[in-house]
C-alpha cells in the first residue's frame, strides 16, 4: 500500500523577497530557484503583482506596515519573516504581521524549503479556522433571526411552539429554507413596526 505524500509540489510557485539588497536576498533566491520557484526581490515596497504571489518573505529588521498592500495580519498568502535583530519591538512588529514561518539571518544554504512548507501549512490551517469561525457566526446569527421571527409570530397571540410551527409552514409554502423564511418574517415585522411608529408620529 503506497502512502500519498502530504508534501506539496512547490515547482512553478512565485515568491517575493521584500528585503534591501543584501547577501540574504541572494541566498534565499538561490534556494528558491533550486526548489523551482520564481523569485522576485524588491525594496522598499511590494509591487501590485504581489497579490497574485504564493509566498512573501519580508525583512523584520527594517520592515514597516506601509510596505504591504494589505492590513497587518491580513496577508492573502503565506508570510515568512526574516529575523536578524531580536529586539522586542521588532519581534512584536513581526508578530503583528502574523507571519506563518520564520528564517533567522544570516541565511545560509538551507532552511528555505522547510520554511515554505511550514508557512503553507500554517497559512492553510489559519484559513480553515477562519472559515469555521465565519460559519459558526453565521449559524448563530441565523438562530437569532429564527428566535426573532418566532417572537414576532407569537406576538399575534400564539405560543412559541405554534409560532415555530407556523414559521416552518411558511417556509414550506414559500419553498425556502426556514432561515430565509425567518428573515422575511423579521423584515415584515420590522416594516410594520416602522409603519406604526410613523403613524404615531
Amino acid at each position: 500500500m503506497s502512502r500519498v505524500s502530504r508534501i506539496p509540489n512547490l515547482g512553478g510557485a512565485t515568491a517575493f523577497v521584500l528585503h534591501r539588497p543584501h547577501a540574504t536576498v541572494a541566498a534565499i533566491t538561490r534556494q528558491l530557484t533550486a526548489i523551482g520557484l520564481q523569485a522576485t526581490d524588491c525594496w522598499p515596497e511590494l509591487p501590485a503583482e504581489v497579490l497574485a504571489a504564493d509566498f512573501v518573505f519580508f525583512d523584520v529588521d527594517l520592515g514597516f506596515d506601509e510596505q504591504f498592500p494589505w492590513r497587518a495580519g491580513e496577508a492573502p498568502m503565506p508570510l515568512i519573516a526574516l529575523i536578524g535583530s531580536e529586539a522586542p519591538g521588532r519581534i512584536e512588529w513581526a508578530l503583528s504581521q502574523k507571519a506563518d514561518a520564520q528564517l533567522l539571518k544570516p541565511v545560509g544554504n538551507a532552511g528555505v524549503y522547510s520554511a515554505l512548507l511550514i508557512a503553507r501549512q500554517a497559512f492553510e490551517a489559519k484559513r480553515r479556522l477562519a472559515d469555521e469561525i465565519a460559519a459558526l457566526q453565521s449559524r448563530v446569527a441565523e438562530r437569532q433571526t429564527i428566535v426573532r421571527a418566532v417572537v414576532a409570530l407569537s406576538s399575534q397571540g400564539v405560543d412559541d411552539d405554534r409560532a415555530y410551527a407556523q414559521l416552518r409552514s411558511l417556509a414550506m409554502t414559500w419553498q425556502i429554507s426556514i432561515e430565509e423564511a425567518a428573515r422575511r418574517v423579521v423584515a415584515m415585522a420590522d416594516g410594520e413596526g416602522s409603519d406604526e411608529q410613523s403613524r404615531r408620529a
